[in-house]
């Protein structure tokens, strides 16, 4: 789950204390301007994706994160390793 803002930290908080297994699936989309906000993701243990600082509401913050999250998936879906690339290694030294 994305979180976004003050209140759904609040009540991601209060799931988390519930069922600390919750913790694993949240994602911080961003840091709001709420000082509060800060405080409860320190609580989470969760570093957002963002700091803008956003005081819109509405899921202004999740909704900045998504392409973030939607990249690091396709990257780690998609990327080749180095062997299916045709990359070689290291040059050997020479004298």
């Amino acid at each position: 789950m994305v979180l976004d803002g003050f209140a759904v930290g609040v009540a991601a908080l209060a799931a988390v204390r519930l069922c600390p297994a919750v913790r694993d699936g949240l994602v911080a989309g961003h840091r709001s301007a709420e000082p509060a906000h800060g405080a409860v993701l320190a609580q989470l243990g969760l570093e957002p994706l963002l700091d803008l600082r956003l005081r819109l509401g509405e899921g202004s913050g999740a909704t900045l994160a998504l392409p973030l999250i939607e990249q690091a998936g396709r990257l780690h879906r998609d990327m080749e390793t180095f062997a299916e690339a045709g990359v070689d290694g290291p040059e050997p030294p020479t004298a």
